[in-house]
């Protein structure tokens, strides 16, 4: 049984900070590129960071570049999502993914490529 759980969610004023954290159970982690995603009411899923299995290698969306940072601990079996000086707009519920992918170079950015999802948690920001 694969489990994503996601947690650290909440409620935070604009220019604030939140770190979230996804705790992974069921798959060899370490075999795994972890994605977050994020999905604004009335908007599709959108794509926010991924990191490579081994921990080097990091992708971000252009909309969060310079304000959030993705990291992992392999050795906890857990992703996290650092966001500061956030924003009305990154208001969301925010899911990680995993991506079983040990012999790629490269970083998905499409819901597509991955494999197993967390059902997510809420962030919202206030203005």
């Amino acid at each position: 049984q694969v489990q994503l759980v996601e947690s650290g969610g909440g409620l935070v004023q604009a220019g604030g900070s939140l770190r979230l954290s996804c705790a992974a159970s069921g798959l060899p982690f370490s075999d795994y590129d972890m994605g977050w995603f994020r999905q604004a009411p009335g908007k599709e899923r959108a794509f926010v960071a991924a990191i490579k299995w081994s921990g080097v290698g990091t992708y971000y969306a252009d909309s969060v570049l310079g304000r959030f940072t993705i990291s992992r601990d392999n050795a906890k079996n857990t992703v996290y999502l650092q966001m500061n000086a956030m924003r009305p707009e990154d208001t969301a519920l925010y899911y990680c993914a995993a991506e079983f992918a040990p012999h790629r170079v490269g970083l998905d950015s499409s819901t597509q490529a991955y494999d197993y999802w967390g059902q997510g948690t809420q962030v919202t920001v206030s203005s």
